[in-house]
């Protein structure tokens, strides 16, 4: 799917079609966003720009390098964007490619970041008069959904925290749920530290208008904030997982304890029972009337004397 936006009739136009290219002077587009494009649709936006695109391997590249470069006539940026799933984070690559002020946007996936820009584009469309101050509305756009995502996990670990403070049962889904956000939380900062990147390279740049490095300067910031912000997360969620796994110990040693302290209780019973057990000819226990009950009574004293010494020696 392709969608073209260009500046007509003191507004921004926006079509689907690639057949708008035939017509339309090329200083008059300002952004080109190919989602999931066909082959034809990637031809004929290379063909109205007179470059070729960049190719999904290449955008998916992890190397320093293939983040931000630029060539003779054109910016290419490669960034990784988030899309939030029920449990887990998902990337999607997203290439930049700008060639005489025109942004040409290319993703294989429907991303929130770009329904919202276009609607905020098309309203105010005097604050975006080239393709690079649309790219870096799209990037400002990111790193607030960003923002909404690292609140979201922190909302979810001061959920998990209560659950601590309550003294409610350990299971193993609450270890399983913290692992899950821990590997969020690090997918979550991984995807911020490219964001900042992509950044930079744009701040070094001297091909992007001086009236957007003021903005440039406040996303670098807000980016350094989510930074710290995961960093602090990801030490949280390790305190909860060291403290529900502390906890889980100590209930285990209390269970081992039980069995521990009912074994000792019983083995002077099972002492005196086996030795009287014994098939001596001579017992003189034998031959007493009361030795039964004897024998029996001196199994019970020594278990209420067992469970004595420990209640004594504070062990229960």
């Amino acid at each position: 799917m392709i969608s073209i936006y260009y500046k007509a009739l003191k507004k921004i136009i926006h079509e689907a079609d690639i057949k708008v290219f035939s017509d339309l002077p090329i200083d008059e587009v300002l952004w080109i966003d190919l989602n999931n494009p066909s082959l034809k649709e990637k031809k004929a936006v290379e063909s109205f720009i007179g470059s070729n695109l960049t190719s999904r391997q290449k955008a998916e590249e992890i190397e320093s390098s293939s983040r931000y470069s630029e060539t003779e006539n054109m910016v290419i940026a490669n960034s990784n964007f988030l899309i939030q799933g029920e449990d887990s984070f998902t990337y999607e690559p997203v290439s930049f490619i700008l060639k005489d002020s025109i942004l040409i946007s290319m993703r294989n996936a429907d991303l929130k970041v770009f329904d919202e820009s276009s609607r905020k584009f098309q309203i105010n469309y005097k604050a975006f008069p080239t393709g690079y101050h649309i790219m870096v509305a799209l990037l400002e756009t990111r790193i607030d959904l960003d923002a909404d995502m690292v609140e979201s996990i922190a909302r979810e670990i001061s959920q998990i925290s209560k659950r601590l403070s309550l003294n409610t049962d350990i299971d193993e889904e609450i270890i399983l749920t913290i692992n899950q956000l821990q590997e969020n939380t690090m997918l979550m900062r991984e995807n911020i530290i490219d964001k900042q990147r992509v950044l930079s390279g744009i701040m070094k740049s001297e091909r992007f208008p001086s009236d957007i490095t003021p903005k440039l300067t406040i996303m670098i910031k807000d980016v350094g904030s989510l930074i710290n912000h995961t960093d602090f997360s990801f030490e949280r969620l390790e305190y909860l997982q060291n403290t529900f796994l502390g906890l889980i110990n100590i209930e285990q040693n209390k269970i081992i304890k039980i069995f521990t302290v009912a074994s000792v209780v019983f083995m002077p019973p099972t002492l005196i029972a086996s030795m009287y057990g014994m098939n001596f000819k001579i017992m003189p226990e034998l031959s007493w009337v009361g030795g039964y009950p004897f024998a029996v009574g001196l199994m019970i004293t020594s278990s209420i004397l067992t469970l004595y010494m420990f209640r004594r020696r504070k062990w229960l």
